[in-house]
């Protein structure tokens, strides 16, 4: 008996959340499929990856870093430089430097590297802040005000401060937002719950659950991913049909295999491949799990990455 293919779509969609302006805006979500089911229909936008910059400047002990910024010194320059990294549809702030528990650097200087690194580049921003719930509040309502009109996407809103974040950030200056939970499908549909009571419309924020390397509780991250796109498509559930972006970064180039060097562990081999590895294996992941965005340090981690989504959409 002949096989016959049974196509799984689904008449419910992921929303479509659309960051930057111009002909380089990157649209995020849209699928009616479970994620890279391309076979069963065309995806309808691609997966974004983003090339990752912090304020604090870029990590020159790792080579490959090193001679792609090489000659780029200020944040103008490092940021225009990662928005022409191959692969890269955006360029994602880190605004490390704000850390209260770090540098400290004040709102009104991270709002002035803010603007010039959406000055420097023609493709969407992406900014996180400091990971730090006080100041971000703070912060993000500074820096939506400041850079009005250019639809930057802020990372994130939780359930902490998204009213603040919210009404400032899209509200009053018609930017984007993410609403961060910590790995539970159950806290992530609640705070789109709140989003959606105040009044902020599904084409105006997307979804951060959560992340972790590989090898690190990866098993939760994988868990939520799937029961948020199934339930978003399966089951219709429009509390979660936001597209999901992932920090991948953050998480890969903190962990010990990245860290460590040559010396302390020469079993281990390079330390600049390690991370790269961890990186590129990490994000595959989230791709594979649902994730439509994701955000990488590494010039060869988004290559890779870029290209792994181009043969596969």
């Amino acid at each position: 008996m002949a096989f016959t293919r049974k196509p799984q779509t689904y008449s419910s969609s992921i929303n479509e959340v659309t960051i930057g302006t111009g002909d380089k805006a990157v649209t995020l979500g849209g699928a009616n499929i479970m994620p890279l089911y391309t076979f069963d229909a065309p995806a309808k936008n691609k997966i974004a990856v983003g090339a990752e910059i912090t304020d604090t400047g870029v990590d020159r002990t790792l080579p490959g870093i090193a001679a792609f910024y090489e000659g780029a010194e200020t944040v103008a320059e490092i940021a225009k430089r990662a928005s022409e990294m191959p692969g890269a549809d955006f360029v994602a702030l880190a605004l490390n430097g704000a850390d209260p528990n770090g540098d400290n650097r004040s709102v009104e200087e991270c709002v002035e590297i803010a603007k010039q690194v959406a000055d420097a580049i023609d493709v969407p921003l992406v900014i996180t802040g400091a990971r730090n719930v006080e100041k971000d509040t703070e912060l993000f309502s500074k820096l939506a005000e400041a850079l009005e009109g250019k639809n930057v996407l802020f990372v994130s809103a939780r359930e902490e401060n998204y009213k603040t974040v919210a009404a400032s950030a899209v509200m009053a200056y018609g930017n984007k937002i993410s609403a961060e939970s910590a790995v539970d499908i159950n806290l992530a549909k609640q705070l789109n719950v709140l989003l959606s009571q105040m009044g902020i419309k599904p084409e105006s924020y997307v979804m951060n659950v959560g992340a972790a390397a590989a090898g690190y509780g990866y098993d939760y991250v994988a868990s939520t991913l799937d029961r948020v796109k199934d339930a978003a498509l399966a089951q219709n559930d429009v509390m979660l049909q936001m597209p999901i972006i992932t920090p991948v970064s953050q998480e890969t180039w903190a962990v010990k295999e990245s860290i460590v060097s040559e010396e302390d562990y020469p079993e281990w081999g390079d330390r600049e491949t390690r991370g790269v590895d961890m990186e590129v294996c990490t994000a595959a992941a989230v791709i594979a799990g649902g994730s439509d965005a994701v955000i990488l340090r590494h010039p060869q981690s988004v290559a890779t990455i870029s290209g792994m989504i181009a043969d596969l959409m």
